[in-house]
Parts: structure tokens; sequence; C-alpha cells
């Protein structure tokens, strides 16, 4: 469940300007109506990083998704969930995809935003969502059972849902601890998310919807 009412102030991580030699990686951003997923190519997680991806063997890439936890795992929530998520401070979930074949195959019916990150902004994108799983003694994870949709696994997140801390500000965040210059503070819905991250990725698959058709454009780099 995500509720755009009102996030948190922060200020945009900048990472030093790439050289033209550094690699990079890129990941996707999907919108999925009421927020968006992000999307990594598994093999390109470092070694020793995120280590739930192992849950997902032989697949290509990975989709995580964050949000409340009774509305996310609930496929039709009573109404006191979705108050309950908008309103009060609840448990969240991690919501982990393994697919195979192409982003656009996989979400043909969605808009996609392909955003290229210098390798360390990379490291710690990987670095923020494994830090959002809730973990025991023995760094291991809690699942919950399986997901929406595909291969899919929910986990128990450490962090809280709640007004200010909503499914589009989660992902905001990851964006901006890989250095991308998106401010969680406007990402309240999940149009004015894929409208701020149009900036400095390339649409590679437009979606129509209450919030528009975007075109492609050239973008500014994460760094």
């Amino acid at each position: 469940m995500c509720i755009g009412l009102v996030a948190c102030t922060s200020h945009p991580n900048r990472l030093s300007p790439s050289g033209g030699n550094e690699p990079f990686k890129s990941i996707y951003l999907v919108s999925h109506g009421w927020h968006a997923g992000i999307v990594v190519k598994r093999s390109d997680i470092p070694d020793g990083l995120w280590s739930e991806q192992d849950d997902f063997p032989g697949a290509d890439y990975l989709e995580v998704g964050w949000g409340d936890k009774t509305y996310y795992m609930t496929p039709n929530p009573p109404l006191g969930a979705t108050l309950a998520a908008g309103l009060l401070p609840t448990a969240s979930v991690l919501h982990i995809v393994g697919f195979n074949g192409s982003v656009t195959d996989f979400f043909p019916h969605s808009e996609i935003i392909k955003i290229d990150l210098p390798f360390d902004g990379f490291v710690q994108l990987c670095g923020y969502i494994e830090n959002s799983y809730a973990k025991d003694e023995a760094r291991l994870s809690e699942l919950l059972g399986p997901g929406l949709y595909g291969r899919s696994q929910f986990y128990l997140s450490r962090e809280t849902y709640h007004v200010f801390n909503t499914c589009n500000v989660w992902t905001a965040r990851a964006l901006n601890a890989a250095g991308c210059p998106i401010t969680p503070a406007t990402t309240l819905t999940v149009g004015g998310l894929m409208d701020k991250a149009v900036s400095f990725g390339t649409v590679i698959q437009a979606r129509q919807s209450v919030y528009g058709k975007r075109r492609s454009q050239p973008p500014s780099a994460c760094g």
C-alpha cells in the first residue's frame, strides 16, 4: 500500500561526477500504477552483498518493492487495513521477484525508466536494499511467504511504514542513496516519482495513465 500524503524532507545525495571510463550498472524503475519497483540485474550485485539474492537461483533480474505489511500481503485488503496503512505506523515488507528475459517483456504494460548508475552508486543502492531487511543475530532475514506474481517472496522489513515513510518515499530514498538527484519529499505519488526519475533516466517503455504519457529524453547522469 502506498498513500501519497506527506513525505519527510531529504536533500539529494550526489556522488562525485563519474569519469568517462568508469563502469556503470543499469537499473530500471517500473511503475505499477500506485507504486514503483526497482529492477536490478542479479549478476551485477557484488559478492557478499544482498544475500537474499541467493533465494532466486537462475534469475536474470530481481525486482524489489516495499510497503505496508498487511496491505501488501492481502490481495483484497479490508477498509481497516487500508486506513491503518495510511494513518498508523505499521510493519512493512519487501517484495522480491526473480525473473528471466527482458524487463520490458516481463512488464509489457508498465512504464519503465532505465537509469545508469556509477558502480559505487549501484553498490550503495544494493546496500540500501539489504539494510531494509529485518535480520536476526545470525544475519538471516525472515521469509514470510510467496509473493504476488511470478517467482516472488515476501520478507519482513526492519522499517516502519507510516505517513512520512511510504512506498514511493522508500523508492526515492533508494535512488537518493545511489546518488541520483531526487528529493524523497517531492515524491508523494508514483507519478511524482516517475516525473523526477525522467530527469536522470531514459523512458524505454511509455505508458498512458492518469499522469500522462512521457517521451524519452536524454538523461543527465546520476552522480
